[in-house]
């Protein structure tokens, strides 16, 4: 078989921690083309990894013949690049939050409908391994209902992250759209979607600027939401989590509790009403500091190969993006939003 041949808009840190070398390690790859408008950025993959660099992916879409693209860039560039690539007949993985906002989801969603093509969003929360345990024994029905939870999500900001430090378009509004609820918050609400096999029909957002001085991006939210089933619970993003990050969650169920990434080398908890409690050891989530393979890349790659509509779907991805922006209306207009 001729391997997938891949394209990546943008060469900062998601794309040089994740993207990139995920499917360099990938058998069936050939990455071809690099674009970042920092020139020196795209020649440092393409001498690295192979293939050309180009400072315009517009110019890239039309000199090289590919597959499929991941979309690495700052947020208000997700539509428009992916829409772009779809038109090209390629399929796509762009990076949360899908878009800026509802209209642009939609669109992308059918740009790769009309030109069938896959779109994938990468929402690596699903596929981190003591999620997926978590979800494998919620699903078996041991613990019961899910009543009660707390997720969050949190770490000292994308200063420590990016590769433009302080001065990362993170910061900037008119090209992040939001901060820390775009960045940490959607993984969250794609999560817990996931987990509970469920929707979140109603969110009150409290998101604010509290911490990062010359910013007009949110650094810190926490959301109470509630579920089609009527479970209730809190959804957290932070900026602010200094030296100690979070990305974890707590379910209260009929027959008892599970908790999720809070034990270090205990990453999923059984905690049974008849005081039976059960540890998993599954293997780690990614961190900032600590890479560990996403499963995303090989997730989208397979999905290219054996011709599987992806999991993590445009339309997925619309769902969860369309809770933060729910979380917003409700910040703005201090009112519970119905979704």
């Amino acid at each position: 078989m001729s391997k997938i041949r891949v394209a990546v808009f943008g060469c900062g840190a998601i794309a040089q921690r994740r993207h990139i070398p995920e499917y360099a390690n990938n058998k069936n790859v050939e990455l071809v083309a690099f674009a970042d408008p920092v020139k020196e950025r795209a020649e440092a993959m393409a001498t690295q990894y192979g293939g050309t660099a180009y400072t315009d992916y517009q110019e890239l879409l039309k000199n090289e013949k590919l597959d499929a693209v991941s979309v690495c860039t700052p947020n208000y560039l997700h539509a428009p690049m992916t829409i772009a690539a779809a038109n090209a007949g390629l399929h796509v993985l762009v990076e949360k939050p899908m878009a800026s906002n509802a209209e642009e989801g939609e669109q992308m969603i059918e740009a790769a409908r009309k030109n069938g093509v896959y779109l994938m969003v990468g929402h690596n929360q699903r596929l981190m391994p003591p999620h997926v345990k978590a979800k494998e024994i919620l699903d078996s029905g041991k613990l019961g209902k899910v009543l009660t939870f707390r997720t969050s999500f949190g770490h000292g900001g994308p200063e420590g992250w990016s590769v433009d430090g302080r001065d990362s378009w993170f910061f900037r509004k008119e090209e992040a759209v939001m901060g820390a609820m775009g960045d940490l918050g959607v993984h969250k609400s794609d999560f817990i979607r996931y987990l509970l096999n469920d929707e979140i029909v109603e969110v009150a957002g409290f998101i604010g600027t509290v911490h990062k001085e010359g910013t007009d991006v949110d650094d810190n939210a926490t959301c109470i939401v509630r579920m089609k089933s009527g479970a209730v619970g809190t959804l957290m993003a932070s900026w602010t989590h200094y030296r100690s990050g979070d990305n974890g969650t707590v379910l209260w169920c009929e027959k008892g509790a599970m908790k999720i990434g809070t034990v270090d080398g205990d990453e999923v908890i059984v905690e049974l009403t008849d005081g039976t409690v059960e540890t998993y050891k599954v293997g780690a989530m990614a961190t900032n500091e600590k890479q560990v393979p996403s499963g995303v890349i090989d997730e989208f790659v397979e999905c290219i190969i054996t011709k599987t509509p992806p999991r993590i779907s445009g339309e997925e991805g619309l769902r969860s993006l369309k809770v933060i922006l729910g979380a917003f209306e409700s910040q703005a207009s201090g009112k519970i939003v119905k979704l």
